[in-house]
């Protein structure tokens, strides 16, 4: 009997900022001043773009919505990380992906107000309308990179999704397909620590989520989510081996939900305010803030001036959301390029008031 190591492998865990906001001289990247302060005025913007949506929800102005909050550094760092060519899935908590490339801030707010007319994007803000189903956007942004790769553009597909995703047979067949053709796929996994009520250890028996890509022969690392410096350098190695056709890889980035998984969740239900205000002392906001500060970059002065004008620009999208209307016989079109002939039916009869 031969018996010998078939296999070795590990993954790694990286963090440039420590939770006081000190960094590793050796992962720092090398970002001017002004793109350190746009990366701030983007977590904040997330921030207050996320309870706002939060507050219209709770007066009836808004339907469902899923909050993004404590999550920013994963989103912010990451779509730092792209370039505005590349092209972004991101879910139904992914605001931030939207926020960072200018999509119309009432657009977004008519979108969580029943208007799917929100999410059609401006030419140029290449992220697709989000996904609502678990993992089902990846097969559609492994497509995309495989496109990419047929036709030699230079940029790459990233796909957000969280760590309930990867329980998904979508997240597995998408990594084997791109992994197998070696395509330009990002998958960014914000592992938040819980699938809407099922936590992380009733998901999974794996000790993290980067190590699923050693099974299909790609690299993956695990990052501190609340770290945006380190999601950043994470995605953008990602983004460097894709476009030197090493094929996909896997960031995960551990970080947390502070909040309910939509507004008509209960979290108080599964998890404790203990576990809650344990994060809490980990925001990834309050953790750039100091790390800022040390560099001069950042004041109380400053940040006031970010969140005064962070909430003008969102009351007046707010204001201009709700000015918004659309034909209730939309609900009709859009769908097909050819309606079918039983949609039309439907249409004409709804339109006559049968």
């Amino acid at each position: 009997m031969v018996k010998k190591t078939a296999f070795e492998g590990s993954v790694e865990y990286w963090q440039v900022l420590d939770e006081s906001g000190n960094a590793d001289k050796k992962m720092e990247p090398n970002l001017d001043d002004a793109e350190l302060k746009r990366m701030y005025e983007h977590m904040v913007l997330c921030r207050i773009f996320d309870r706002k949506a939060v507050s219209l929800q709770r007066q009836g102005r808004m339907y469902t919505y899923a909050p993004l909050e404590g999550q920013e550094a994963s989103q912010v760092g990451a779509m730092h990380a792209l370039q505005d060519d590349d092209v972004v899935f991101p879910t139904y908590r992914d605001h931030g992906a939207y926020l960072v490339r200018d999509a119309p801030l009432d657009g977004l707010f008519e979108y969580w107000m029943g208007y799917e007319e929100g999410l059609k994007m401006p030419s140029g803000v290449n992220v697709f309308p989000l996904s609502i189903t678990v993992g089902n956007h990846l097969p559609i942004a492994a497509g995309m990179a495989w496109g990419m790769k047929f036709k030699k553009h230079p940029k790459v597909a990233m796909v957000c999704f969280g760590d309930g995703a990867t329980s998904e047979g979508d997240f597995h067949e998408s990594f084997n397909f791109s992994s197998v053709h070696k395509t330009p796929l990002v998958l960014l996994c914000q592992n938040n620590h819980w699938a809407i009520s099922v936590p992380l250890n009733k998901q999974m028996a794996s000790q993290t989520v980067a190590q699923k890509a050693l099974s299909y022969g790609a690299w993956g690392v695990q990052v501190d989510g609340n770290d945006v410096l380190a999601v950043y350098v994470a995605v953008q190695e990602a983004r460097k081996r894709a476009l030197a056709g090493l094929g996909p890889s896997l960031v995960e980035c551990l970080t947390y939900r502070m909040s309910m998984h939509t507004t008509a969740d209960d979290p108080k239900k599964y998890r404790s305010d203990t576990e809650v205000d344990e994060w809490k002392k980990k925001d990834p906001i309050a953790r750039f803030e100091a790390y800022l500060s040390g560099r001069k970059l950042w004041t109380p002065q400053f940040k006031a001036q970010v969140e005064q004008a962070v909430s003008a620009r969102i009351e007046e999208a707010v204001k201009k959301a709700e000015l918004f209307s659309a034909p209730p016989e939309a609900m009709f079109d859009f769908v097909f390029e050819q309606k079918p002939w039983n949609v039309q039916q439907q249409r004409d009869a709804f339109l006559k008031g049968d």
